[in-house]
């Protein structure tokens, strides 16, 4: 894929879908303490009922905990919270952390914790209605102006947005998605959009979603449904799996052989991977640091993706390669 907008320089996240609470919510500040002195540029937290710190309270105690990193959502549900209430925290923890929040937020897609709680989960074109019209709201009152909004699902009369955020006009929003529904939805609303794999109707992420082919092809649905916006979007993808080798061949086929004897519970097989195709994976990062460093060039020179992510687990693995990537 070639594009003539002027590629990004890169960013480094920590965080998101792999950030779980081990250790109690000081650990997890530790964890964001140790993403800020590795020179990663945002420490993003997760959104799930599950066994794990709320991501609000977390990003309050965050932003005093923390000098300089940027702190986040990867992402927020959007059925967990109503709008109005979530743009008021929002503009709270913007405050509170000087001008440092990044707003990841989508629709919500693990069932489970929808149907313990008693919140509806409702079908897949209803939850991106509402996210729609959420991120229309947030969009206003994040920007400390007054809003009214008649939807479908939410209206908001004369209620202005308070308090006023420290970024202007205000604190970016990010949007996570695979499917063509939620892509174009990013496009629409999102200063930055995560790629991720396409995954089925029951969660699973599609093993051909993993390809920089397909990875391509979901970027440039993004550039066609963001039209003359796609210029201001910063794309983001997580790096799934770091191996720090001096055979990334070997590990490649070691890989494959691994995943011929059974696939992931979170994975549905819907093709046969290569080598070169584990290799060009931009979600499976194997080699020396030098290597790694070339093959994240590699996936911004054909995605234009400049915003990468690794899971707090990988922190450590990935930290070398930071100061390799860092102004480019």
């Amino acid at each position: 894929m070639t594009s003539d907008v002027p590629l990004r320089k890169f960013r480094f996240a920590a965080g998101g879908e792999g950030n779980r609470e081990e250790g109690g919510a000081r650990k997890f500040i530790k964890l964001a303490q140790t993403a800020e002195e590795y020179g990663f540029d945002s420490f993003m937290i997760p959104d799930h009922l599950g066994e794990q710190i709320g991501p609000i309270a977390a990003l309050g105690a965050l932003a005093v905990a923390t000098d300089k990193i940027r702190i986040g959502t990867s992402v927020l549900a959007n059925g967990f919270r109503h709008p109005a209430v979530l743009a008021k925290d929002a503009a709270t923890i913007d405050v509170l952390s000087r001008g440092r929040l990044e707003l990841g937020i989508g629709a919500g897609w693990m069932k489970d914790e929808f149907d313990k709680a008693g919140i509806s989960y409702e079908r897949p074109g209803v939850r991106i209605e509402k996210l729609d019209e959420a991120l229309t709201i947030l969009d206003v009152l994040l920007r400390g102006q007054e809003c009214n909004f008649e939807g479908k699902h939410y209206q908001i009369r004369g209620l202005k947005g308070s308090p006023r955020p420290r970024q202007g006009p205000r604190p970016p929003i990010g949007v996570g998605g695979g499917g063509p529904k939620m892509l174009a939805l990013a496009a629409k609303h999102a200063d930055i959009i995560s790629v991720v794999p396409v995954t089925t109707k029951d969660g699973k992420a599609l093993l051909s979603g993993i390809t920089m082919e397909k990875t391509a092809e979901r970027v440039d649905l993004i550039r066609k449904a963001a039209g003359d916006r796609f210029k201001d979007i910063e794309l983001n993808w997580t790096i799934t799996t770091i191996v720090i080798t001096d055979d990334r061949q070997q590990i490649a086929e070691m890989a494959l052989a691994a995943l011929d004897k059974g696939f992931p519970p979170n994975m549905e097989v819907d093709t046969k991977l290569s080598v070169e195709d584990i290799l060009g994976s931009p979600y499976i990062a194997i080699g020396t640091f030098e290597e790694i460093a070339e093959q994240i060039r590699n996936v911004r020179k054909q995605t234009s993706m400049s915003y990468v992510g690794v899971f707090p687990t990988q922190m450590d693995a990935f930290a070398p390669i930071i100061p390799l990537l860092r102004g480019e």
